[in-house]
């Protein structure tokens, strides 16, 4: 027999290794924008286009490199960020692997322009599928620019399972996020296709928060300042009545590396237990300081993952910093046993004597009688009083007026009176006592009997499937009525989140919104859909947000699909909520109008059923 083991071709290789490195363009920028600032830089331009499936390039003004290093950096495991094994542990750089550019490379066509300070003329290579075309000498200023182009060309089954632009931009977007939070004092600028998206300068930790998710969150910060000989804290948390529903605003950097980590943020839930509203979660921008020879960050190629030698000890530090820094800015209620009572005092009485209070009685007064039989004094003369009336004279406010409704009066003016008609409310009772075909169980079911059995209906669900066709109607057919506000609603986002809102803003206006002005960070609404209260819109365009945010379109059929679940499931009727009988009924009716009664917007079943059969055998 023939041996059937053989080493692959590098080519091969080098793809494989790119399926690890390289998920999607966020991927890319994700690496470039680290080597930029492992080269020092401290100016980072990145332009997109097509969110990145087109072109991805990051220009820095680094040390740039040789013609040999330039050549080299696309060779599997070629790095200058380590040199022997012992350097694992004591990383100080964000790359170390050599594996990105050329995992990069080997799906791309890449071009290469690089140029050290030293050097008259810079290095241009051309490289495409791990090939390298074209090597040469080239003018270019000092710096590195690196510019990745049809990204999965040879593999077209990684290409299409790329998401569309709107998600993949969003990528795009966190990771630059990740990388400009790290790095403050780097100045970065964004650009996709043409436009400019951020442009942000050297600026301290708060200013770049605030760059990044709009003024408005300047006021929601609450600083974290804590160290000790394990661990150094530093950064802000949000106020408890500013969270989300989603965890988009929680960033935890350890040494300048974005990190994702459940059980620190365990910590921080926990810090804010009892301040936060069910599914609403805290904002963080916090950046922890530890020994490197503490930590393994060669766990995972994306290094998002790194192993504590001691978590435990993390995460009491972790949550006592937080909670002491919401009690200390009076967000959390404390009991401070040492504070001296003085301070109760306000300052401008602290040097001044107490006094008695002055007490004037009126000795004429007497309660028990007729305010005319009583003698006030000199000093009540002048004051008006309010039992001047006798209180038997309140009859005869009401004396005649059934003469004086209809008819001529003495001025001869005939005043007609409107009728009062009876207002019927959708509900109304009627005096006539109907057979109950429903009742409801639990404040969540709505039982009703059948011909052969039983119908059991869960009674959110049943509301879903009735308020998702109907939205979805009134987005295909563009017929929806609106009701406009008596003054406009002026709600406050972060640019990403607008700029979700914005890319859904025609299929909303279609279900009844209306929008008057929308800036950077505003938005201003002045019409709602009929059946929806002001106090619902920023519920409904927040679980849209969130929905968007979490990837729910590419699960869609379309981004109106997504709409009219997303509304379906904040406006439906709660569990735990009573129900009148007509509204059971009701509500039952619309349901079996629906052209599929059967399963909730979400594939979950609405209701289910048990045959005479079946309840006859829980008898036996």
């Amino acid at each position: 027999m023939t041996d059937i083991i053989q080493l692959l071709p590098d080519h091969v290789a080098n793809q494989i290794a790119a399926g690890e490195v390289v998920q999607r363009p966020a991927s890319v920028v994700k690496e470039l924008l680290e080597n930029a600032i492992d080269a020092g830089a401290d100016d980072i331009k990145l332009i997109i286009k097509d969110a990145g499936k087109t072109l991805v390039q990051v220009i820095d003004n680094g040390k740039g490199m040789s013609d040999t290093d330039a050549r080299l950096s696309f060779e599997r495991h070629a790095t200058s960020k380590i040199k022997s094994a012992e350097d694992l542990f004591q990383l100080n750089t964000k790359g170390f692997r050599g594996e990105a550019l050329a995992s990069i490379a080997a799906i791309a066509h890449v071009e290469l322009k690089t140029k050290r300070p030293i050097d008259e003329l810079g290095t241009a290579i051309e490289i495409e599928g791990s090939t390298i075309k074209s090597q040469e000498v080239a003018v270019t200023p000092t710096g590195t620019s690196v510019g990745v182009k049809n990204l999965f060309f040879n593999i077209p089954a990684r290409r299409n399972f790329l998401k569309s632009d709107t998600v993949e931009l969003r990528h795009i977007t966190d990771e630059f996020h990740r990388v400009a939070l790290a790095h403050p004092n780097i100045a970065f600028a964004f650009y996709h296709n043409g436009s400019e998206l951020f442009n942000l300068p050297k600026e301290n930790y708060r200013q770049r928060v605030v760059h990044i998710f709009g003024n408005k969150t300047n006021e929601k910060l609450v600083p974290v300042e804590e160290e000790t000989e394990v661990l150094k804290i530093s950064g802000f948390v949000g106020k408890p009545e500013y969270s989300k529903k989603t965890r988009s605003e929680q960033f935890f950097f350890v040494n300048q590396r974005f990190i994702k980590s459940p059980y620190l943020n365990h910590a921080i839930s926990a810090a804010f237990e009892g301040l936060l509203k069910d599914g609403y979660h805290p904002s963080y921008f916090l950046n922890l300081t530890v020994d490197p020879k503490t930590i393994d960050i060669n766990i995972h190629p994306t290094k998002t993952e790194i192993k504590f030698d001691d978590e435990h000890t993390l995460y009491a530090i972790l949550r006592s910093a937080v909670k002491h820094s919401l009690g200390q800015f009076n967000i959390a209620p404390v009991l401070d046993f040492e504070q001296h009572t003085g301070l109760d005092t306000p300052y401008s009485y602290k040097d001044k004597a107490g006094k008695a209070p002055t007490i004037e009685v009126d000795q004429s007064f007497n309660p028990f009688a007729d305010d005319s039989s009583v003698s006030r004094g000199s000093s009540n003369s002048s004051k008006t009083s309010f039992r001047s009336a006798p209180t038997a004279n309140w009859e005869s406010l009401y004396v005649g007026l059934e003469s004086k409704g209809n008819g001529k009066q003495g001025n001869g003016l005939d005043l007609n009176f409107e009728k009062d008609y009876k207002t019927e409310t959708i509900f109304s009772d009627t005096s006539v006592e109907t057979s109950k075909t429903t009742f409801q169980l639990q404040q969540r079911y709505i039982v009703s009997t059948l011909k052969s059995g039983m119908l059991i209906i869960d009674q959110n669900r049943a509301h879903q499937r009735v308020l998702y066709e109907t939205f979805l109607k009134h987005i295909t057919i563009k017929e929806a009525t609106s009701q406009q506000l008596l003054f406009p609603l002026e709600l406050s986002f972060t640019p990403n989140e607008l700029q979700i809102i914005l890319d859904l803003k025609e299929d909303l206006e279609h279900t009844g919104f209306v929008f008057s002005d929308v800036t950077k960070e505003t938005l201003v609404v002045t019409g709602v859909p009929v059946g929806v209260s002001e106090s619902e819109v920023s519920i409904i365009l927040e679980q849209l947000i969130s929905d968007v945010e979490q990837d729910v379109p590419d699960a869609n059929f379309s981004a109106a699909d997504l709409l009219a679940k997303s509304m379906a499931k904040t406006l439906a009727i709660k569990n735990g909520q009573s129900l009148k009988q007509t509204e059971q009924e009701h509500l039952v009716n619309s349901l079996f109008a629906c052209k599929d009664p059967n399963l909730s917007p979400t594939n979950r079943p609405i209701f289910v059923t048990m045959s005479t059969e079946d309840i006859e055998k829980k008898f036996v």
